[in-house]
């Protein structure tokens, strides 16, 4: 009796995510990255919030639950390549190569770089139509935001 009582309040069926747009398209990359080690940690979450709002000028409970929603659009998701082809689809090349860099920040967020996340941003680096040498200039701008090491980076371009 109990359990009838409890499935009252419970919604029948979860409800539908929305189709992805290239901000939800983006987001459930930067999650895919970060889950790609199976070690899904606050600094990589907390990280994904900052480039979200950064990007689409969320204040940050925004972002967090656009990134709440990406998360849920990961698990239900696509293929990498159709996340990618979707934000070549619908923004323009800087936009692009500003996903690119997101999806780099990510990946060295933890100080550990993961064959897996480097496999899924290369999947999605081509299927948004960018070259290798955007994705190792994305690298250099990635790691430099981390390492501070500005110098290093220009001077290696």
């Amino acid at each position: 009796m109990l359990k009838k009582f409890f499935q009252a309040f419970r919604p029948s069926e979860p409800p539908a995510l929305p189709d992805p747009d290239a901000e939800l398209a983006l987001g459930a990359l930067l999650v895919r990255v970060a889950q790609s080690d199976r070690d899904y940690q606050l600094e990589e979450i907390s990280l994904i919030d900052r480039i979200l709002a950064r990007l689409y000028q969320h204040n940050a409970i925004e972002a967090a639950k656009v990134r709440a929603t990406c998360e849920k659009l990961h698990m239900a998701a696509p293929e990498t390549d159709t996340f990618g082809r979707l934000i070549r689809e619908t923004t323009g090349l800087e936009e692009r190569l500003a996903a690119l860099d997101a999806l780099w920040e990510v990946v060295l967020a933890d100080g550990n770089e993961h064959p897996g996340e480097i496999t899924i941003v290369e999947d999605a680096r081509k299927a948004m139509g960018l070259s290798y040498a955007d994705s190792q200039k994305a690298r250099a701008r990635a790691t430099e935001k981390f390492t501070g090491n500005a110098a290093d980076v220009q001077e290696g371009s």
